[in-house]
């Protein structure tokens, strides 16, 4: 359950952001307390992917407020950007580096400990491939390798567009101690089967068209609001 006490992570009032005549979120309203998990449900274009670009700061508002850990955007993005953590459809890695090599060089940025790289790729199985271009591993690897740059740094917020697309059992069972939601995280997520996003959940927000259809607590959100929301 969500407590209502808790200062809000994430803040959202009235957020439009259009492209060209299309506004693609439209008036969403929707605070995530500190340490719980936000599932964001909806067809495709409905608006998931480009709420978590806004609060992962690489896209700007149009219109509304939006605060990530008590700090507005985009005019503190600066601040959030080395806060959050992004795992997304790319995985913002260079294709011509190793996964090492990427970690490493993220790992920089953040001032980060070498040994927390190292550690990573050992947590998620890449210990033996990490030294190969990133060109040349399967899609699964390389969602492996996001995995890690997406938590390098440890961030406070963790924003998951299908953290778990490309991955097979196991390698789902070797990311979940880093992305799930025994870490403190607060968690922004989407995911392809809602079943399991609301399972996953505190807070379940339905997107319809760039709206808000509704605002639920998990327990609240049945077969019908979930055929609205798709249908």
């Amino acid at each position: 359950m969500v407590d209502q006490d808790q200062q809000p992570a994430i803040e959202l009032r009235g957020l439009t952001r259009r492209f060209g005549e299309r506004a693609a979120l439209n008036n969403v309203t929707v605070q995530v307390p500190t340490g719980t998990t936000l599932a964001v449900l909806g067809r495709n274009g409905a608006g998931k992917s480009t709420l978590l670009r806004i609060l992962a700061t690489l896209l700007r508002p149009h219109g509304g407020e939006v605060s990530v850990l008590g700090e507005r955007l985009p005019q503190r993005a600066h601040v959030v950007r080395s806060r959050v953590g992004l795992l997304g459809h790319e995985p913002l890695l260079y294709r011509d580096l190793s996964g090492r090599e990427n970690l490493h060089y993220h790992a920089q940025l953040h001032c980060v400990a070498p040994e927390r790289v190292e550690r990573l790729i050992e947590a998620v199985g890449m210990g033996k491939r990490a030294d190969d271009p990133v060109r040349a591993l399967s899609r699964g690897m390389v969602q492996r390798l996001a995995v890690c740059r997406a938590v390098l740094h440890e961030p406070a917020v963790l924003l998951l567009d299908e953290p778990r697309a490309n991955l097979d059992p196991a390698a789902v069972e070797l990311i979940e101690p880093l992305i799930g939601s025994g870490n403190g995280h607060t968690r922004v997520l989407t995911s392809h089967d809602p079943g399991a996003a609301i399972e996953d959940a505190d807070l379940v927000l339905g997107l319809r068209d760039g709206k808000a259809a509704f605002v639920r607590q998990p327990g609240e959100v049945g077969a019908q609001q979930l055929r609205e929301l798709y249908g």
